[in-house]
């Protein structure tokens, strides 16, 4: 998989700038501020319809501009592909493929993948539970299209049930669809939970023995934790179900009581260990970075066997904050493929990469 150019105009800092990019690594340098992450991230949107910084569109518009246009020249699967989205201030975002337009971006999925990490990627083993779903969301809706459909149902009944919820004390008659909606919220989240818990298996596998061999020796372990009435969530997710469905009624009276949708997949967390110790509470910076980057390049390689390509790796400021030894693993690693490392040093990454060169000044990318 490739992106062979980009056009970003009205995008974040970008009024409008192409660049054009070889298909193996590209290393985008430029000081602090002046639109690398925002390049990246514009790459990230047309490869999975998802941002990793925004949380709605709106957020994407240049200050200046009404709204914002991305267009890629994309080679997946041996076919080209144009991808042209759009968004405006009062208009909702359009997505069209070789100028097809899209029901949703999920159909994207279908199409491109990309693997990203960044700056914020080692809370995946230091933070809250909502990381390491986001982790697992954002992975699997690329390898699996249908679990980005079941995702989406999920959280559109979970939405329903909380407005049920909060709202009972005066509509006392929303009760009546509070069953429709448990119903709803545990046959999807059976579809997640079963994909999920398959996913993170082979996951698991594939870190052990990268982070054993990028941390020098240290074990790294990650387990997949759900709904305590599921007992093997690798099981079908029509035998999942009725666990789910007898946790809800178990936690019924709570839920009532809290006004909160107390059970459900939207709780599900990976219990991650390196050398025994439970990393959140344990580990130090470093471990934390080496088992994220570990993470991330077994979903590399988890992307490339079903895939049966490499998808484009996205290194967004991180060779800068690990020393020469661990730099040289992660670029020993991430051949095959095309590569974006943006970084605010000189050309000694590209040199030792043979990557192409290019900067970003101002919202304008500069080809060597």
């Amino acid at each position: 998989m490739y992106i062979d150019s980009i056009t970003l105009e009205g995008f974040r800092n970008y009024r409008l700038s192409r660049g054009e990019f070889t298909r193996g690594v590209n290393v985008i340098k430029g000081d602090n501020a002046q639109g690398k992450t925002n390049l990246v991230e514009a790459m990230y949107l047309i490869s999975t319809g998802r941002s990793f910084r925004a949380r709605s569109d709106k957020e994407l518009i240049g200050f200046d501009a009404e709204g914002y246009r991305l267009t890629a020249a994309c080679v997946s699967g041996g076919r080209d592909r144009r991808v042209e989205m759009t968004s405006s201030r009062v208009r909702r975002r359009d997505i069209r493929v070789n100028g097809v337009k899209l029901k949703t971006a999920s159909e994207l999925a279908n199409m491109f993948a990309a693997v990203l990490f960044c700056p914020r990627d080692p809370e995946i083993v230091r933070g809250g539970a909502a990381e390491r779903r986001r982790l697992m969301d954002l992975a699997i809706s690329q390898l699996r299209p249908r679990y980005a459909k079941a995702l989406q149902e999920f959280n559109r009944a979970y939405e329903g049930k909380t407005r049920i919820l909060r709202d009972l004390d005066e509509k006392p008659s929303l009760l009546e669809l509070l069953d429709e909606y448990n119903y709803r919220l545990a046959e999807m989240g059976a579809e997640l939970i079963h994909y999920r818990a398959a996913f993170i298996k082979r996951m698991a596998e594939e870190c052990r023995g990268i982070h054993a061999e990028f941390s020098g020796g240290e074990e790294l372990e990650i387990e997949y934790q759900t709904v305590k009435t599921v007992e093997d969530p690798l099981r079908p997710a029509s035998e999942i179900l009725p666990a789910l469905l007898e946790h809800q009624r178990s936690h019924r009276a709570a839920e009532l009581a809290s006004r909160l949708c107390l059970s459900g997949a939207h709780k599900d967390d990976l219990s991650i260990k390196i050398n025994g110790a439970d990393a959140r509470a344990y580990a130090s910076q470093g471990q934390a970075r080496t088992a994220a980057l570990s993470i991330k390049l077994a979903e590399l390689k988890l992307h490339r066997d079903h895939l049966g390509e490499y998808p484009v790796l996205l290194l967004d400021d991180v060779l800068s904050e690990l020393d020469p030894g661990r730099q040289d693993f992660i670029l020993n690693r991430i051949g095959g493929g095309q590569v974006f490392i943006t970084c605010c040093e000189d050309d000694r990454i590209a040199k030792r990469t043979g990557g192409a060169v290019l900067t970003v000044e101002n919202g304008n990318i500069c080809q060597k």
